[in-house]
């Protein structure tokens, strides 16, 4: 029971990990975005240059600090891991875009996030910015992210922990059909040690 309470525990401390880890990936990716498009890399080659280097901070802290290798079992190969750690990353690229998509075009989510925008001029208009009007369809792109993170950290996780960064067994050492002998064993040879020397008299 106390095995089985450790183990859940450890679960939780390695998902917030992975959530901190995710912060930094998600500052990395939009200040390289940032840098890239401010030099004149067209948008959407500066958006995968910051997702490229992202991923490979999220790999870099990934594997040091939230699924850190396991002495016990087979040792990772780190160009493997990496590859699905991209592979894994870009589904949750994908998934992200998908739901975007389907919160701002298709349930134009924002017309129940009103006050959204009601908090963001009342936290602007404290330094002076002038109120804003805000339509449903941009409170949809601004609340459509941060709905995401809920349902994409999570499965990111998942395929992490269980697919890119899993540690196979170390295979036991097999003696072929060698039986190892035991007290059983050694009565039954004494036994026809004495016979044999019986019929040999």
């Amino acid at each position: 029971m106390e095995k089985k309470k450790n183990t859940k525990r450890a679960s939780v401390i390695q998902f917030i990990k992975f959530g901190i880890v995710g912060v930094s990936n998600t500052l990395v990716n939009y200040i390289v975005y940032l840098i890239f498009f401010s030099i004149g890399v067209p948008y959407l080659i500066a958006n995968a240059l910051g997702f490229i280097i992202s991923v490979l901070n999220a790999w870099f802290w990934g594997s040091r600090f939230v699924f850190k290798e396991d002495e016990t079992k087979q040792k990772r190969v780190w160009w493997q891991v990496l590859l699905k750690t991209y592979a894994s990353y870009l589904l949750g690229f994908f998934l992200n875009s998908l739901l975007l998509w389907v919160w701002v075009d298709v349930t134009n989510i924002g017309q129940y996030f009103g006050f959204v925008g009601d908090i963001i001029n009342a936290v602007t208009g404290i330094v002076g910015i002038q109120p804003k009007e805000f339509t449903a369809e941009t409170l949809s792109g601004i609340m459509g992210p941060i709905i995401n993170i809920f349902v994409v950290v999570p499965i990111n996780f998942v395929i992490n922990k269980f697919w890119a960064y899993r540690q196979k067994k170390i295979p036991e050492k097999s003696s072929g059909n060698a039986k190892v002998p035991d007290k059983t064993d050694d009565i039954i040879n004494a036994g026809e040690a004495f016979e044999n020397d019986s019929e040999r008299s």
